[in-house]
């Protein structure tokens, strides 16, 4: 571990404080172990919440996106990730632009996922079904059939995050989970957080 804390250096853990927070060296160790899985929040945006009226999936022009500050953000983050040399297996992520963009910048490759997709606005409006508890079992199902011996990234959305875990993660900021089955009431047991400034 010393010779990767020059390159690390940028990535912290949460506050010490923060609910379901660990040390930095702890979410690490539990990375290279093998066999985790990391939740990300997207990298940073242009200003703004949610997303524009009448937005499309199929048209990120409509969507608000990474700013270059974001791209740069998920581009340190795949940096530390090599820099520690973690195995990347699936790289998973919401259909939303900046989920996309924030997996291809970091890791080079991702394949979308509708689990992942934001429910952001979508919690029974308008006549339209809940998709949340839905949307966190199925990530809680695939979270505990995880094996590794690579870690399994998932991109997605705030609102998703605090659903599956709890924790209220800053853009940037991923949650590192051990896959424990049947063994808890999650299907994951907490191994820490990290943030990219």
């Amino acid at each position: 571990m010393p010779a990767l804390l020059p390159a690390l250096a940028w990535l912290v853990a949460a506050p010490a404080h923060a609910q379901g927070s660990a040390p930095a060296d702890t979410a690490w160790a539990a990375l290279r172990a093998g066999g985790a899985v990391v939740v990300l929040r997207h990298a940073q945006t242009v200003p703004g919440i949610g997303d524009p009226p009448g937005f499309q999936l199929q048209d990120c022009a409509t969507q608000r996106n990474l700013s270059d500050d974001g791209r740069r953000q998920a581009r340190r983050l795949g940096e530390a990730f090599r820099a520690a040399d973690v195995a990347i297996g699936d790289v998973l992520s919401s259909r939303w632009c900046r989920c996309l963009d924030t997996a291809t910048e970091a890791f080079g490759r991702v394949t979308p996922w509708p689990a992942a997709d934001s429910f952001f606005d979508r919690r029974g409006t308008d006549g339209q079904e809940d998709p949340s508890a839905r949307q966190t079992a199925d990530l809680r199902r695939r979270i505990a059939a995880h094996r590794g011996p690579d870690t399994l990234v998932i991109v997605t959305h705030q609102v998703n995050i605090t659903a599956l875990t709890g924790l209220v993660p800053a853009m940037g900021e991923l949650v590192v989970l051990k896959p424990a089955g049947g063994r808890t009431a999650t299907g994951f047991t907490i191994a820490g957080r990290l943030t990219v400034p």
